[in-house]
């Protein structure tokens, strides 16, 4: 999910910052009165409930018409986190998704997005899951499989954490939301006078007590745990650790990957886990009562995993990037960098905040009220004064060869989510918001953002013999790939098992027989990815590159090609640094989204919301009727609506007894459908790389760049003189 941790008194600039919604003044439908909700208790704890159903057929798309689906809820009742204290129940929703091929041995990936207090909907709708969300007709939304979803390779969970994010919820509370500001009100109100009634609307949501939510990672963590163990425990058959006849780790397991404030909850979230294993084994919990979580990788996307480490590297990036976009002034650049490294900056702070967690704080309980406030005063200082000046630039955070507002990807799946019959269809409590500014004031106030331990955590999984891969864009500023690169050095730094991942060169990620996606360093178990055009939401820019990325990640592959490598040795070769320089694509025209007005629409297009002129159509803003373009004529063959069957869709899973991948082809289909991940058998002449063409290996932004006008570059290093320190860019 797009980073909401970000800069002070900007968040409707640079969040999705409540892309939040209800229905036209519609509540979801009582699911007290649905037969098909299934309710049980968790074998692991009694205490634990587990409420889901099977969504109605059409409401996610998928290839297969047999791949089974659920969603719903684990409630995890007061005091399940004691010591902490939980005095508040925790209904956590999750939907999940079988592998289009071989389920029943296909590895479990779970899927986290960020914020804090960001939806994982934004990873299935909009990134990774097996269905998007399209326009059939005038007023008719559906869906419609996605060719590289991640379903292809895996069976898929996605989870909206933490509590009151996304449709989890503590109290379902009747409220007000108005879609011009993103003010909620509770208990419901009226619209202010002169303001168009569809731009303010009541529903249903979490009670927006700070008191009733997570507000740090280790105890986001933890309830996750908690929750794992009860959907686990519902459905043991995709848990590869219970399966009868399971073999050794490094052939399927559980598959962790969590995106941008994912890079501070996928390491702790994973470790975690690994201490709870520890403790069943050392009879310390209750082996008979738990279920081992058995992690095979921890895949973190454009992470934001630690500022001690990624700060300085904002102003630099800021200027010295591939596209050859200059964003600040020297002086603004020289200011920033002087910034982070003064006696009472940005580094002396963190370092101030994580001294003060280690001997006040140890278990990152959130509830000291000193070491909060020394934690929170780092934050805002990196935010004001090291991250913020990008801003007065005018460009995307997330995309930083674009202008905002940014409207891309686009957020057609907010109306739909909050439609009617799509929430009776997965069996939703609350209605849908994509972030939520409780949760994230919550993690503020402990300055959760600056605690750190992610890169010791990921150097511990790294000793249990866990692949841990970094993914980063190269468009993206506020959690950039000059930063993830700086990360994956320092967890290379203290893991003797990696301690040659320095030596490691660049390959070339080898995405089908025509086109070069990104550049990798891979050393055994720990990788580092740079995506050749993508911003901040990797697969939605780059779709057939970031799957191909996660399933070798998840099958133990070379990342580079796909081939079977020893891991135990195996390093890529190539040039030291990934110097590969992009063309900066054409400017899109934002698309101003009625459920997503602060971060797409125009300050035009939102006086023409306020005053009621224009039309909205699907849930977008247009100056006339006439100005709405029809789909193409095939999507309504290739889309269903809950309880509709496309008239494309298939009736069987694919069987691929012989792997995953196809060697020197496309990938392995069954007929046309898509299944399977390339193998390459060599690097493509220079035919592709990079770039934003729709579809395939490029990205679903338009623009794009011809293959024969590539060229290359050496940064070297770019020296700036920071009083008596100098920082350096490769």
């Amino acid at each position: 999910m797009r980073l909401l941790y970000g800069l002070p008194n900007i968040f409707t600039l640079l969040s999705f910052l409540l892309r939040s919604s209800t229905t036209n003044g519609q509540y979801p439908p009582l699911t007290t009165s649905d037969s098909n909700i299934t309710t049980v208790r968790s074998p692991a704890d009694r205490r634990v409930t587990i409420s889901f159903k099977t969504p109605t057929i059409g409401t996610c798309t998928t290839v297969f018409s047999t791949q089974k689906q659920y969603t719903g809820h684990v409630l995890l009742p007061p005091f399940t986190l004691a010591p902490i204290q939980q005095n508040y129940s925790i209904n956590t929703f999750f939907w999940f998704i079988e592998a289009r091929s071989n389920p029943s041995t296909a590895p479990l990936t779970i899927y986290i997005n960020g914020g804090p207090g960001s939806s994982s909907m934004v990873g299935l709708f909009q990134e990774c899951g097996p269905c998007e969300v399209v326009e059939i007709t005038k007023g008719q939304l559906g869906t419609q499989p996605r060719e590289w979803g991640w379903d292809r390779s895996s069976n898929v969970i996605f989870i909206d954490q933490p509590n009151q994010v996304g449709l989890s919820y503590d109290t379902p509370t009747n409220g007000s939301l108005n879609l011009l500001t993103s003010a909620f009100s509770i208990p419901p109100t009226s619209a202010p006078p002169n303001q168009p009634a569809y731009t303010f609307l009541n529903g249903t949501f979490g009670s927006s007590n700070s008191n009733a939510t997570t507000n740090t990672t280790e105890i986001a963590a933890l309830a996750i745990w908690h929750m794992l163990q009860g959907f686990l425990g519902a459905f043991p058959q995709y848990n590869p650790g219970t399966r009868p006849n399971s073999t050794g780790p490094g052939v399927v397991g559980v598959n962790l990957f969590a995106e941008s404030y994912g890079g501070k909850y996928g390491p702790a979230f994973a470790a975690l886990w690994e201490k709870q294993n520890m403790l069943r084994l050392s009879g310390s919990i209750r082996s008979n009562q738990t279920l081992e979580i058995r992690l095979i990788s921890l895949g973190i996307i454009q992470g934001c995993v630690d500022d001690l480490v990624q700060g300085r590297y904002y102003p630099i990036f800021a200027n010295n990037n591939t596209y050859g976009i200059k964003a600040l002034s020297m002086v603004d650049q020289l200011t920033a960098a002087n910034s982070f490294l003064s006696a009472t900056g940005c580094q002396q702070l963190i370092q101030s905040c994580r001294e003060a967690v280690d001997s006040m704080d140890p278990n990152d309980s959130g509830d000291v009220s000193t070491v909060n406030k020394i934690c929170e005063q780092a934050h805002q200082n990196c935010n004001d004064n090291v991250i913020a000046p990008f801003t007065n630039s005018g460009r995307s955070v997330y995309d930083i060869a674009q202008m905002v507002p940014d409207s891309f990807p686009p957020s057609t799946y907010l109306e739909y989510l909050n439609s009617a019959n799509v929430q009776a269809a997965i069996g939703a409590v609350i209605n849908y918001t994509e972030s939520n500014s409780v949760v994230q004031s919550a993690f503020i106030a402990t300055g959760d953002y600056q605690r750190g331990n992610q890169i010791s955590q990921m150097s511990y999984l790294l000793s249990l013999g866990v692949r841990v891969a970094l993914i980063y864009g190269d468009r993206d500023y506020i959690c950039n790939w000059v930063g993830g690169e700086a990360v994956s050095f320092s967890i290379a730094a203290q893991s003797p098992l990696t301690s040659p991942f320095y030596s490691a060169g660049y390959a070339d990620i080898v995405v089908n027989n025509s086109y070069i996606g990104g550049a990798v360093r891979q050393y055994g178990n720990l990788s580092f990815s740079r995506i050749y055009d993508s911003g901040h939401l990797i697969p939605a820019y780059q779709p057939e590159t970031a799957f191909t990325v996660f399933t070798r990640i998840i099958t133990g592959t070379d990342i580079s090609t796909g081939e079977t490598v020893d891991l135990s040795s195996f390093a890529t070769a190539g040039d030291r640094n990934a110097t590969y320089t992009n063309t900066v694509p054409d400017l899109v025209s934002p698309k101003c989204y009625l459920r997503n007005v602060g971060s797409t629409c125009t300050s035009e297009q939102k006086s023409m919301l306020q005053n009621g002129q224009g039309v909205i159509i699907n849930g977008v803003l247009y100056d006339k009727e006439s100005d709405w373009q029809p789909p193409a004529a095939e999507v309504e063959s290739l889309a269903g609506m809950p309880g509709t069957v496309p008239l494309s869709m298939t009736a069987s899973t694919a069987s691929m007894s012989s792997g995953m991948g196809m060697v020197g082809g496309e990938s392995r289909t069954t007929g046309s459908l898509p299944t399977g991940v390339y193998v390459a058998t060599g690097t493509p002449s220079v035919t592709g790389r990079g770039g934003d063409k729709k579809g395939g290996a490029a990205s679903m932004r338009g623009g794009g760049v011809d293959g024969a006008r590539i060229c290359y570059y050496v940064l070297g290093w770019v020296v700036v003189m920071l009083g008596s320190e100098l920082v350096g860019l490769f």
